[in-house]
């Protein structure tokens, strides 16, 4: 996985593998969301970052149980 914040334009973007984008669905304002053509969720990006997230240039890593 992998976290992309590109300040210039204001987006975070988080990749969760290298498989190619077939299609993209903004299913809710702002978020959209990227399948591979199996229909996996290849990546996030949140537009407007700064304003949807704390500190889009902040990371905590956390692992549970």
């Amino acid at each position: 996985m992998k976290l992309v914040y590109d300040q210039e334009v204001d987006v975070l973007t988080i990749l969760l593998g290298d498989a190619a984008v077939a299609v993209s669905d903004e299913d809710k304002p702002g978020v959209i969301i990227d399948y591979d053509a199996a229909g996996n969720v290849v990546s996030l990006e949140i537009l407007d970052a700064s304003t949807r997230v704390a500190d889009p240039r902040s990371v905590e890593y956390a692992l549970r149980g």
